[in-house]
């Protein structure tokens, strides 16, 4: 991650990661064989205040909707 920010954008990431695990979201298993696995991807978004300045680092955990 090369933006300026990353160390904010992987603490967010971290969070994210924690607040998954503490709810309960998702159990990891081993895969079955001949099942297609669902695929994830970040999706990181600036939060901003009245003046533009930036307030907080959202990120979250998408699963890919597509086959």
């Amino acid at each position: 991650m090369s933006d300026i920010d990353s160390n904010k954008w992987l603490e967010a990431m971290k969070s994210e990661m924690d607040s998954i695990d503490s709810n309960h979201v998702w159990t990891l298993v081993d895969p079955l064989k001949g099942v297609k696995l669902v695929g994830c991807k970040w999706v990181y978004k600036r939060k901003l205040g009245a003046n533009d300045e930036v307030t907080a680092f959202k990120v979250r955990l998408m699963a890919k909707g597509y086959t």
